[in-house]
């Protein structure tokens, strides 16, 4: 299966749909003072660089996000993939992408916040076979029952000879 991973528009129609399950679903399995996904107005802002995954047909099966926190510090936001492309790999491809940026802009940590309850398994368990462990609340967040909190030691991209 061929698809392709590029900067996108939040606000976009498809993109918009997608993220509106992705922000029903952190509602539904959190408590909303525990929920931390961003709308799609926080999408856009400066410091956050925004990626759909499309297959052949364009249909977007999955989103992320990268947030700069600072010189060498990234935040993955915004991981979803829907419902009907799970399983396929779509959440693997983002995320390495999303590491694969976060190297090519120097970084040298990349952490995020997600969500405790049984529904974030799969997603405990992607980000765990990335490298990601368990950290301390990073920026502005705080600790509650509610959120994990993961981060990863980068390696410098290799450069080509």
């Amino acid at each position: 299966m061929s698809w392709v991973i590029a900067v996108d528009d939040p606000r976009a129609d498809d993109v918009r749909a997608v993220l509106e399950r992705h922000l029903t679903f952190a509602y539904d399995e959190t408590p909303a003072e525990a929920v931390h996904a961003l709308d799609i107005e926080a999408l856009v802002a400066p410091d956050i660089t925004f990626f759909s995954c499309r297959d052949e047909g364009e249909q977007v099966l999955g989103v992320g996000a990268l947030k700069q926190l600072d010189t060498g510090h990234a935040e993955v936001k915004s991981m979803h993939t829907v419902a009907e492309a799970r399983g396929q790999g779509v959440g693997r491809a983002m995320l390495e992408h999303l590491l694969a940026e976060a190297r090519r802009r120097g970084c040298d940590r990349v952490s995020l916040e997600t969500g405790t309850g049984s529904a974030f398994a799969a997603a405990h368990a992607l980000y765990a076979s990335a490298g990601f462990v368990s950290c301390e609340p990073f920026g502005d967040y705080r600790t509650t029952p509610h959120n994990t909190f993961m981060t990863m030691e980068l390696t410098p991209a290799r450069t080509p000879r």
